[in-house]
């Protein structure tokens, strides 16, 4: 009677106790987990939305970025009053939105013309990042972003560019770094194709000192000038070389971080005219007409019209193809924007960035995707523990 006491009782503490550490697991990976999801961005740029910022979906977002700064002389400056008002408003979202950081960019497309010279001494980049610290402390914004297009290889027109920008982008952030509170963050825009990667950038000094460098993995080169390809392609395919995954691989192999790395996606379409039938439009030679956001693409492109849909199962992408009026749309769609999502977050990237929050619906659009795929893959982890 004794051992059968003892034996019931040890077989009810070890019962009992089975459920402890159990418990336990359950809430560490649910922290984890939580911590993960914090831990990967979502950043979004975003150009000329003042009025409307506060009908997307701010909550997904980790990260708000602003654009455009300019320079005036060698400081940063905002455009007019009414850009002004825009930064105002995005960073009075963080009263609903504590998680949200908001960034300011500086330059952009077209707006970098005196950069290679006004950056090109310490007298330059000493003004220039202490007006950086004055505007983030004036309009309590969290950081900069950097959108030099670009040095040493030069972009926009007649921008100058200069063999020392390499060099001298490096010494910028140094002193930005130098200046700026421990608790801003700095980030760059990188353009992926290879000779950016190989000229612009001494990516062993710089990347120590920024937070993160978004990666432009949007308006990608086509194989030859001329023709149709995917301008946001995922992989490489006999269509399309760059992509974003040959991108990331090769700075992998330089050496940059990984969790520093921010895969792009595009919210807009690019439009090609006067393409023929074969491959349907895909690799053809054809003339680019316009780019379309993403909220407007398929009530622009309809199905009735004769665009039909196409995927590319290698590059892992969209297209659209209307064989009657010879016109070819290459663009991100939810299901691309969700693979890049997976992608980023599988190999351990620090997340993904998009160009632009207006090009979105306000609602169940492509940031929708993006947010829903990283609860699948969190969804996914809890399982398989």
């Amino acid at each position: 009677m004794i051992k059968y006491k003892m034996r019931k009782g040890i077989l009810l503490t070890l019962f009992i106790l089975s459920f402890i550490p159990t418990s336990s697991f359950n809430q560490k990976s649910t922290s984890q987990n939580e911590k993960k999801q914090e831990d990967f961005r979502v950043i979004a740029y975003c150009l000329n939305e003042g009025g409307n910022i506060e009908k997307y979906e701010i909550d997904k977002l980790t990260h708000l970025i602003f654009c455009f700064t300019e320079l005036k002389g060698n400081k940063i400056s905002l455009k007019d009053s009414e850009d002004e008002d825009r930064l105002k408003r995005f960073v009075e979202l963080k009263a609903k939105h504590p998680k949200l950081k908001v960034l300011v960019a500086f330059g952009g497309w077209g707006c970098c013309e005196t950069c290679s010279d006004v950056f090109a001494s310490d007298s330059g980049r000493k003004e220039f990042a202490t007006s950086v610290n004055d505007l983030l402390k004036k309009y309590n914004a969290d950081g900069i972003d950097i959108d030099w297009e670009s040095p040493v290889i030069g972009g926009y027109e007649n921008h100058k560019a200069s063999k020392d920008d390499k060099a001298n982008f490096t010494s910028l952030v140094k002193e930005l770094r130098n200046i700026l509170p421990a608790k801003s963050e700095i980030c760059f825009d990188a353009n992926s194709f290879k000779t950016y990667i190989e000229l612009s950038i001494d990516w062993q000094s710089v990347m120590p000192l920024v937070d993160f460098v978004n990666l432009m993995t949007y308006t990608l080169p086509s194989n030859v000038k001329g023709q149709t390809g995917h301008h946001a392609a995922l992989y490489s395919s006999p269509f399309q070389y760059e992509s974003a995954d040959i991108a990331i691989h090769k700075l992998d192999s330089i050496g940059v971080p990984m969790n520093k790395m921010i895969i792009g996606a595009g919210f807009y379409s690019e439009v090609y005219e006067n393409v023929d039938s074969v491959n349907n439009g895909l690799g053809r030679p054809g003339t680019s007409k316009s780019s379309i956001h993403y909220k407007k693409l398929f009530e622009t492109f309809k199905e009735k019209d004769g665009y039909e849909y196409h995927w590319d199962s290698i590059a892992q992408a969209p297209f659209l193809y209307n064989k009657r009026l010879k016109t070819f749309v290459t663009f991100d769609d939810k299901k691309s924007v969700s693979l890049k999502t997976n992608y980023a977050i599988e190999n351990k990237l620090g997340g993904i960035m998009f160009w632009n929050l207006k090009y979105d619906t306000f609602r169940a659009g492509l940031l929708d995707a993006i947010d829903k795929q990283i609860k699948t893959n969190i969804n996914k982890t809890t399982t398989n523990i």
